[in-house]
């Protein structure tokens, strides 16, 4: 299987705690106003990657925390992800940035299975659409005051939202 992407960065230190293995997913149609990553918007551009050769890049990096996968919007590619995320060898925490709130993601999860298995596989989930009005450079791994950094695994066994900081 393959995923469009628009990037990779190997051993990020941006994206989420400790050193991470950062894969960019092409596609969104969110159109956030000050969007950092507007070349990720077009659902043809990047490219495509075997999610093999992905998962074969990661066990060259032994010093790894964990795995971000951010976009453009990576629940375009429900299917991808969720292949990406299974396939891992590595006890790796997922980060998974998007643009829906959890709360939405629940609700398109009833009718769909493997979004449900994905998330029930995702560590954080660091939800909302970047908010210009509500830009805060402090934030720890956000861009907006609006955006949660979501405990996925604690929040969906207690039925309530869990929220983390680093």
């Amino acid at each position: 299987m393959k995923i469009r992407i628009a990037g990779i960065e190997e051993e990020s230190i941006v994206d989420g705690p400790g050193i991470r293995y950062t894969i960019f997913t092409q596609g969104c149609y969110h159109n956030c106003l000050g969007c950092h990553n507007q070349k990720t918007h077009d659902v043809f551009g990047g490219y495509l990657k075997e999610i093999n050769e992905i998962l074969f890049e990661i066990k060259k990096y032994p010093l790894l925390s964990g795995i971000t996968i951010s976009g453009g919007e990576p629940f375009l590619q429900i299917n991808e992800c969720f292949e990406l995320i299974s396939g891992l060898e590595q006890k790796l925490d997922i980060i998974v940035y998007t643009g829906y709130t959890f709360e939405s993601l629940l609700n398109k999860s009833i009718n769909n299975a493997t979004l449900l298995n994905l998330l029930n596989r995702i560590d954080y989930l660091i939800d909302g659409k970047f908010e210009i009005s509500l830009r805060d450079l402090d934030l720890e791994f956000r861009g907006s005051s609006n955006q949660r950094i979501i405990n996925v695994k604690e929040s969906l066994l207690t039925n309530t939202i869990i929220t983390k900081t680093f």
